[in-house]
């Protein structure tokens, strides 16, 4: 195994706000940057070498992009396998299709992590709307569906028993009619999240834990490091580093977990990329995720996840252009407060924008500061 040295080409398939980021990193290092995306204007279209117009399922451009590149990762899941076989005919992709194989689909996560002993909440498949029914059903009523393929920042998702009167009938039409998982709700404490790295030649490197605070079933602030008890930090690191070796990662892989009241530590969902819940490894550790990504595809060795000051993210969503540009000067007077824009050019309602980072001498208090941040805005 040789390592794919700085002046090589790293292409990544999608070039949203993760894609961007990566790039950034990579270009710190001296590395040229190819993206395929179905936007030619994307985050990344700004900071890259080149930019190859392609949809998801378009294997040709995955292939163009691939044959110009030394190595290729992802960004999203989204991208199918068709386009990163046709791309590993042209360089290594990393991870593989067949990972990606695994984690595109909930139902096949589920199952892949159940059969290997994982620990996982109660839930079931549904293929039909009287699967859907009878899950619902056996699960006691409050539960979170989900599709099967596709679908995130709460998106491709339904609620049901939590006082909004929708029916397993309504879930099932809603997610169009497609097979989906469904999961009993829980009593969580608290959400985290661990990030992977792993490299080809098999060293592996996790991030301390990031605890997540969403609504909506969409991240709205996350901190570095976690506020867990170092018992629960173990488990949670040795959870996410074996479900790491079981895949034989190459790249890395964003590991979500409920911590339940009762102490339990469950396997939420996978993200084999870059992942929302740390981009405050930016300011809180030695390497950045970004950065720890190219170090990994690139197979070199792995750089230092040590938290140097914590820090915490807050999400910036579209909704809050609609009224006026918001005030980012106003923000940036909260000490140890940055602005993170990805250049998407149409804000929407619940669309990620960008996002405020902020240091503290404690967790608390930098989530304390980028929550007053955005306040402001």
């Amino acid at each position: 195994m040789s390592a794919i040295l700085p002046g090589a080409t790293i292409g990544i398939l999608g070039g949203g706000q993760l894609g961007r980021m990566v790039a950034m990193a990579a270009r710190s290092f001296g590395y040229r940057i190819h993206v395929m995306d179905p936007d030619p204007s994307c985050p990344a279209r700004f900071v890259v070498d080149a930019c190859f117009e392609g949809a998801w399922n378009d294997a040709h451009a995955a292939a163009d992009l691939a044959r110009g590149s030394d190595v290729v990762t992802l960004e999203i899941e989204q991208v199918s396998l068709e386009c990163l076989e046709a791309a590993a005919k042209f360089a290594p992709v990393r991870p593989s299709a067949d990972l990606l194989r695994v984690i595109q689909n909930r139902i096949r996560q589920k199952d892949w992590l159940r059969e290997r002993g994982f620990p996982l909440g109660p839930w079931h498949a549904a293929r039909s709307e009287q699967d859907m029914a009878e899950a619902v059903t056996a699960l006691g009523g409050r539960c979170f569906v989900k599709s099967a393929h596709g679908g995130y920042d709460g998106r491709s998702q339904v609620k049901l028993g939590f006082g909004d009167n929708t029916t397993a009938a309504e879930a099932w039409r809603l997610l169009g009619r497609q097979p989906c998982v469904v999961e009993q709700a829980l009593d969580l404490d608290r959400e985290i999240s661990v990030m992977v790295a792993r490299s080809p030649r098999g060293e592996t490197k996790s991030f301390p834990s990031a605890t997540n605070h969403h609504e909506k079933q969409i991240l709205v602030w996350s901190v570095i490091p976690s506020l867990v008890a170092p018992e629960i930090e173990a488990r949670a690191q040795k959870l996410a580093c074996e479900i790491a070796d079981s895949f034989t990662l190459e790249g890395l892989l964003a590991v979500e977990m409920f911590l339940t009241k009762d102490g339990d530590l469950l396997v939420n969902e996978l993200a084999p990329r870059p992942h929302n819940s740390y981009h405050a490894s930016e300011r809180a550790c030695v390497t950045s995720q970004f950065e720890q990504c190219v170090r990994a595809v690139c197979d070199l060795p792995l750089g230092d996840v040590s938290v140097v000051q914590p820090a915490a993210i807050a999400n910036l969503l579209g909704d809050l252009w609609l009224d006026h540009p918001p005030h980012f000067d106003r923000a940036l007077a909260v000490p140890g407060v940055r602005v993170h824009l990805y250049e998407k050019h149409q804000p929407r309602k619940g669309r990620k924008m960008g996002h405020l980072s902020a240091v503290g001498a404690t967790p608390q208090e930098a989530v304390e500061r980028v929550l007053e941040a955005q306040s402001r805005l």
